[in-house]
């Protein structure tokens, strides 16, 4: 069978263009335009929205299906069956753990879960008043300063140490964020406990008391974790991809990717989801800002419905409402006053046509957030959760970029809107 190609034609005069048609196993084909610099021309595309970056066998998302898939896995089966570090076995490495394979790569993380001595006098410089995502930022790129000896990006050896210490540090540097925030002394990991509750312990846990996390609490923070743990070429995964082409090492590049995901239009949704039940307040105003949401003149938005990428229900969200209905049962919490807000207003707005015309259905950000709420974590740690999710997948995509025999350093082009060429006239002359 003859490949597919396509024809770029000109009303110019222009010799036309041949291109070729490139097709993955699923989703969409993409135009392949690298030869068209060659030629004179590059494409326009802000935001990159139909533009393929990369080829990548990590993770699948078709957005008018509402499907997202983990190395071919269906999400809906991981979050219900496995953990969140059988999740990032098999993102990083393809393909599930057997038993054996579980146990050693647990094992390895939890070697690792402890921060260098020093970095505790890194926390210390920081305002105490310090969102923990600006904290991460910088404890996070500061790894390569505490291990330089995993830091080169070319060597796979020290690609597989970084990743282990990501993976295991990073939960401790979002605890240890949040304990700074409150004036609490760090608490260190104790790796008698899985990784979601040894996330808990050292959010909850003081020298004063004992502390046993909630089985169904913990089993809620691991299924959140998956359910983030990879979105494919998002905006930060884009930034750890472009970080890294230049050889960036792994923790400067990670540190890009918090960066990134702090923004309120990405991982910070679920808190500006709370925020805005807050300023709603009562049930009885549901109505109001429905209204103010359909106006296009107004700049209240209505956050957790909707999302850039799925035009369909988020697949993430049956499964985090199913959770949220868990951990308020578990915690005698079905009468907090937010949540039966919440539940209001998703039972309207799915009610409601222009909200079904336009398909704004509830995302994973309604849901989440409520769940953290309710497990005692605050708004400010929300998107540091997400980062440390997110994390798993972040390595993913690093590691597989570099491992890519067609990697090159990101350089996008631009169509350029500014003066002509002009000569400079003296300053006393001007």
């Amino acid at each position: 069978m003859k490949p597919t190609k396509v024809t770029l034609t000109f009303n110019n005069g222009a010799e036309p263009i041949e291109l070729p048609v490139m097709s993955g196993n699923l989703g969409t084909d993409v135009i392949d335009i690298r030869s068209l610099g060659k030629q004179g021309y590059f494409t326009y595309d802000p935001g990159f929205m139909s533009t393929s970056s990369c080829n990548s066998a990590i993770t699948y998302i078709d957005g008018e299906e509402g499907l997202l898939y983990y190395r071919g896995y269906p999400i809906q089966q991981l979050a219900e069956t496995a953990d969140f570090l059988e999740v990032a076995y098999l993102l990083i490495n393809g393909e599930l753990p057997s038993l054996d394979q579980k146990s050693e790569f647990v094992g390895t993380v939890r070697r690792h879960t402890m921060l260098h001595d020093q970095m505790s006098n890194f926390f210390r410089g920081f305002r105490r008043d310090a969102h923990p995502m600006a904290v991460m930022v910088g404890v996070v790129g500061a790894m390569s300063a505490f291990y330089r000896e995993s830091s080169d990006a070319f060597d796979p050896l020290q690609r597989d140490v970084a990743t282990f210490r990501l993976l295991a540090k990073v939960p401790t540097i979002a605890a240890w964020s949040y304990k700074y925030n409150i004036g609490e002394p760090f608490t260190y990991p104790q790796n008698r406990f899985n990784y979601a509750e040894n996330f808990l312990h050292m959010m909850f846990a003081t020298p004063c008391d004992s502390y046993q996390p909630n089985p169904v609490l913990a089993r809620a923070l691991d299924r959140i974790l998956i359910l983030h743990a990879d979105h494919e070429q998002n905006a930060s995964t884009s930034t750890v991809r472009v970080a890294g082409s230049s050889g960036a090492n792994s923790f400067a590049c990670i540190a890009a990717g918090i960066a990134s995901l702090w923004g309120p239009l990405h991982g910070g949704a679920n808190e500006a989801t709370l925020k805005m039940l807050e300023q709603i307040g009562d049930a009885s105003r549901i109505g109001e800002f429905i209204k103010r949401a359909k106006d296009k003149s107004d700049p209240f938005r209505l956050m957790g419905f909707g999302h850039r990428v799925y035009k369909n229900m988020d697949p993430r969200a049956a499964i985090m409402r199913k959770t949220c209905h868990e951990v308020l049962n578990e915690l005698g919490l079905h009468d907090d006053p937010l949540f039966k807000l919440a539940m209001e207003l998703e039972k309207i707005a799915l009610e409601d046509d222009y909200f079904i015309q336009k398909k704004l259905y509830p995302n994973v950000d309604f849901y989440s957030g409520i769940v953290m709420r309710a497990m005692g974590i605050p708004n400010s740690m929300f998107t540091a959760i997400f980062a440390l999710a997110r994390t798993a997948g972040w390595v993913a995509q690093w590691t597989e970029m570099m491992s890519d025999p067609e990697h090159k350093i990101s350089r996008p082009r631009q169509l350029y809107t500014g003066q002509l060429r002009r000569d400079l006239v003296p300053i006393d002359k001007r």
